[in-house]
């Protein structure tokens, strides 16, 4: 597995006398060591892991919930795919068909559990931040495996739960529509397992994309307030705006929060079809 994540172990018990002098004595220290960057991986990594992959330009490649097509778009242009962006979202496939650049990719109503393409048809499958919102992933792997040519690959990334999730988040996890089940790791893992794809790597990004969009744009810190504000006022935005709104804004502004304090960690997986 690449990339490292969070340590959760035993605690160091302190008290006040380690707080309020020994701390202090290397408190500035140690503020300066972790304002220092990491160096941390941008999701363009994602398409680092598909060059590696030495598929022809005409290869064929389907984007599994290609929302307004941006990923199908890019596969096209940076490696010649011959690309197929499907979504079950009727307003996302004209949105992508509309967008700039689309020329060149088709785009057609379609799920992880049912991919509008026929057997051995795809040499690359591209599914990005989707199977955590599938409740039967099961039926989602087998579609990958049906449309998959002999040795074709398959790139999924996605959000798990995190070490830091404790009791009581489940209602959060909800607001962001994450299905427990296909965010857990060791529950992905038996899925794949059963597919007949073969797992290739594993790759842990925790906490990277996080750190990397607030050291370019502070993305994560902006989403925090908007999350701060919306708890402290509630009724007047859903006044504003509405209940579903709110909830929608909710969800998305905790999905990064989430993920840079370790409750949620972004993971990616490399499969081949045997």
């Amino acid at each position: 597995m690449r990339g490292a994540g969070l340590a959760y172990g035993a605690r160091v018990t302190w008290d006040l006398q380690s707080s309020y002098d020994a701390y202090p004595q290397i408190e500035e220290a140690f503020e300066a060591d972790l304002d220092a960057s990491l160096s941390p991986r941008g999701p363009g990594f994602l398409y680092d892991l598909v060059a590696a992959m030495n598929l022809p330009r005409g290869a064929a490649a389907v984007d599994v919930g290609c929302g307004e097509g941006a990923h199908s778009i890019q596969l096209e242009r940076r490696f010649g795919f011959d690309v197929v962006g499907i979504d079950p979202v009727e307003r996302h496939i004209e949105v992508s068909a509309a967008a700039d650049g689309a020329a060149g990719v088709r785009f057609v109503l379609g799920s992880a559990e049912h991919i509008p393409l026929g057997d051995e048809s795809v040499d690359l499958v591209w599914c990005r931040d989707v199977l955590v919102h599938v409740a039967d992933l099961d039926a989602a792997y087998r579609e990958f495996h049906r449309v998959l040519k002999p040795g074709g690959r398959v790139l999924v990334y996605q959000m798990c739960l995190g070490p830091a999730l404790v009791a009581g988040d489940e209602g959060f996890l909800a607001t962001m529509g994450v299905i427990p089940s296909s965010a857990d790791r060791e529950a992905i893992g038996g899925v794949i397992a059963r597919s007949g794809l073969r797992l290739d790597e594993r790759i842990d990004i925790g906490t990277e994309w996080g750190e990397y969009a607030q050291e370019t744009n502070g993305g994560p810190a902006r989403k925090m307030l908007h999350a701060a504000r919306l708890l402290r006022d509630w009724d007047r935005w859903v006044e504003r705006y509405g209940e579903a709104a709110c909830q929608i804004k909710l969800g998305d502004s905790l999905w990064h929060v989430y993920a840079m304090i370790g409750k949620l960690t972004r993971t990616a997986y490399l499969l081949t079809k045997a």
